[in-house]
């Protein structure tokens, strides 16, 4: 069992296990939460995520579609402001997590960088991980017959 939590503890959870994708996402919103140059994402499967404590917590910042859908929205610890996963926001078999907020080794790697067009001008990648702009990431994702 893996566990993460909030900075002040408020909001705990824990995973069975990762299952990937593990990304880090360069684009503008994702630095823009972040703080940083890229934000980690992770992906779990619902069935092997539980909120242990803090749903009173847990706060969304939803974005208005700028360009297409699907909107951008983050949660957060709305004591602390951590990063936290919202399992309620999304009907999908698996969701994403900041991997920042796990408290224990997912055990699997990042295993690509995405959106890279969008990166902060001072931020050098230099890992040998693949790197993926949004038509990548399109393409990838509604491959052509």
């Amino acid at each position: 069992m893996l566990r993460g939590s909030c900075l002040c503890g408020g909001v705990r959870f824990e995973i069975v296990r990762a299952v990937g994708p593990f990304e880090l996402c360069h684009c503008t919103r994702c630095r823009k939460v972040s703080g940083s140059a890229y934000v980690t994402w992770l992906g779990v499967r619902r069935e092997d995520f539980r909120l242990l404590q803090g749903a009173d917590l847990i706060k969304t910042y939803e974005r208005p579609v700028s360009e297409s859908p699907p909107p951008y929205d983050t949660s957060f610890c709305s004591r602390c402001g951590s990063q936290v996963p919202n399992p309620s926001r999304t009907g999908e078999p698996w969701f994403e997590i900041p991997a920042g907020a796990l408290d224990d080794d997912p055990v699997i790697r990042p295993d690509k960088h995405i959106y890279i067009e969008f990166k902060a001008p001072w931020d050098h990648i230099a890992d040998d991980l693949p790197q993926m702009t949004k038509k990548d990431i399109q393409a990838s994702r509604n491959p052509s017959p």
